[in-house]
């Protein structure tokens, strides 16, 4: 009788130590996909950061190309038309992009203002008065590190999805995404090519033609 009840205990003891690790397994695997997933909100947060930095020194930039004499309108209404597209694309900041779709819409309009700055400032350079005032010298060297800064967390961004996306998709993490809803996230894959900073370093010290009239 006692056998029996010893090896019946024995056996609950198996059990429950089983269903303890069973636990402390799905536990962890939880824990680190939510911290995966954390890790890549907050890299989408700091390049939402970076590009609004960008955003928010064109007005500045515009207000001070514009008071040069005879400065191509066309220019200036493109940048401001594409910084406008920018803010019409709406992402959750709370949140890395989950739809592909939406993060091509978000990368595309942050292209076109890319291009509309560089064209910008391109154009720049044909006005050595302008070139030479401090307060676009300013902003040239802001511009600047705000796109490499935008280079740098991107890069960032795709890592911190990787590690992610990693953990998804492979043993055991794959079966407990299912079972928690944890879903692969997109990279931010930008066309080729884009990824390189608009040029904003001019050689002030090379005298440039004036406009011509």
């Amino acid at each position: 009788m006692k056998k029996s009840w010893f090896f019946g205990f024995g056996c609950l003891g198996i059990v429950a130590v089983g269903v303890l690790l069973i636990a402390l397994i799905v536990w962890g695997s939880y824990n680190s996909l939510v911290g995966r997933s954390q890790e890549v909100d907050k890299q989408w947060a700091q390049v939402q950061n970076v590009y609004q930095r960008r955003s928010d020194l064109i007005p500045n930039l515009v207000a001070t190309v514009s008071g040069a004499a005879n400065f191509e309108k066309s220019t200036l209404t493109e940048i401001t038309e594409a910084r406008a597209s920018v803010g019409q694309v709406r992402v959750d900041p709370n949140q890395a992009p989950n739809d592909p779709a939406k993060l091509a819409e978000f990368q595309k309009s942050q292209e076109r203002l890319s291009s509309a700055l560089s064209r910008l400032l391109v154009v720049a350079e044909r006005y050595p008065d302008l070139k030479a005032t401090t307060s676009f010298r300013d902003l040239q060297a802001q511009l600047e590190g705000t796109e490499n800064r935008i280079t740098v967390e991107r890069q960032k961004f795709n890592e911190a999805v990787q590690g992610y996306n990693t953990k998804v998709k492979s043993f055991p993490g794959l079966f407990f995404a299912r079972m928690f809803g944890f879903t692969a996230k997109p990279y931010f894959a930008a066309k080729e090519g884009s990824d390189v900073p608009p040029k904003v370093e001019f050689n002030f010290g090379t005298p440039n033609p004036s406009p011509a009239k």
